[in-house]
């Protein structure tokens, strides 16, 4: 894996391409892979495991839930479509998808999501995954009537953990944001956090440069935007906008369009709204500030973070102040509806646009013709931060 794009590396230019979403950026461009860190079954999943309900769907595939025959035990199945040829945009890349299989199983923590099976066939590749059934963080949190901030943290601290072993394993993710924090379990005294979706991480190598237009927009760090050296301190930023919302339901960079808001991102420029944060420690706030810094240098490490007088409080006063301390639990919900909402309204964007395209194209068209038949043509000569701010659309 070296410097990708414009100024080097193994591929000389790089594909934004819009994939139905007004939301997200997705970077599809071929990885380089090291075959012998991946080891694939060439049978069918069924000789193995029990196919159960659906879980869930995305743009290229699904996920079941799966019983392993021999034990009983059950696990989430993601099914993959993946692409049949280069020209294809139908499904993912196979690189890219055993890029994901490499890095999860080089992570084994609390905190992250577990890889246990790898099915592999030509046109689909099955991921058999910790099953996870606590749901979203965010929806978790907006259905309490008050939460403090040290209650906060318990999450936000378990969070730090995962990415801080992350980033000691030298993976970085790259697409921290609400939808991928779940947990574990819901409805138990101790709920347990897992950290999901490792489509966009990297294995970080010494030597080397890495550089993407990948991520959401209201997430991403400012040397995404300005197409910079990219590295840990990528998802430090991530988890000060994360923070941010979690204390206010209010989003620090967001703008009206997503364009205004990649704008927001590279100015850099927010506040602390008193409207919004009235409840809110100046520790919260300084540990906030010490993650939103437009230099990847100055920002906090994963390590850093976790003793934070905030996070691990230095004294008494500090542990008082942190428990008299809330969140704006009223506004979260407001914030927290929006969020879930925009997704639906993504999701059914991106069905219709997929729906046209078919009817467009007729069945009988062959994958080539398919791709030509789709509206997200680039110029090869368009700036990648031009390409960031015009294609907006989802990795999953």
């Amino acid at each position: 894996m070296g410097e990708r794009g414009p100024s080097g590396g193994p591929k000389s230019s790089e594909e934004v391409r819009f994939s139905g979403d007004d939301e997200e950026l997705v970077n599809l461009e071929d990885e380089v892979f090291n075959p012998n860190m991946t080891a694939f079954k060439h049978q069918n999943v069924e000789d193995l495991y029990e196919l159960l309900e659906k879980l869930g769907s995305g743009h290229f595939g699904e996920v079941k839930k799966c019983r392993e025959k021999n034990t009983g035990t059950l696990y989430a199945g993601k099914f993959i479509k993946t692409r049949k040829c280069k020209g294809s945009r139908m499904g993912l890349d196979r690189e890219q998808v055993e890029r994901e299989v490499s890095i999860l199983r080089q992570l084994e923590h609390p905190s992250i999501m577990r890889l246990y099976d790898v099915f592999a066939s030509k046109a689909e590749m099955v991921l058999i995954l910790e099953l996870i059934r606590g749901g979203e963080l965010f929806d978790f949190i907006a259905e309490k009537e008050a939460l403090s901030e040290e209650d906060a943290i318990v999450f936000l601290e378990q969070i730090l953990k995962g990415v801080a072993y992350m980033h000691s394993r030298h993976i970085a993710h790259f697409d921290l944001k609400p939808e991928n924090i779940m947990l574990l379990e819901r409805d138990v005294p101790h709920p347990k956090i897992k950290i999901i979706d490792f489509g966009l991480a990297q294995k970080l190598e010494d030597g080397t440069v890495f550089k993407s237009l990948c991520g959401t927009p209201q997430y991403i760090a400012p040397e995404v935007i300005n197409y910079e050296q990219l590295g840990p301190p990528t998802d430090m930023w991530s988890i000060g906008v994360i923070t941010y919302i979690l204390l206010s339901g209010l989003s620090p960079f967001q703008g009206e369009t997503d364009a205004e808001t990649l704008t927001n991102v590279v100015a850099g420029n927010y506040e602390f709204d008193d409207r919004y944060f009235k409840e809110t420690s100046d520790m919260a706030k300084e540990f906030i500030q010490q993650l939103l810094l437009k230099d990847p240098r100055d920002r906090m490490t994963a390590v850093e973070c976790l003793i934070h007088p905030w996070i691990k409080p230095l004294t008494r006063k500090q542990a008082a102040n942190r428990s008299r301390s809330s969140i704006n639990i009223k506004n979260f919900k407001k914030f927290n509806a929006r969020r879930k909402w925009k997704l639906s309204y993504n999701m059914v964007s991106a069905c219709n646009r997929l729906c046209r395209m078919k009817l467009l194209c007729g069945p009988a068209k062959d994958e080539e013709e398919l791709r030509q038949c789709e509206s997200d043509q680039e110029d090869e000569k368009t700036k990648p931060v031009a390409l960031l701010r015009r294609r907006l659309s989802s990795c999953s």
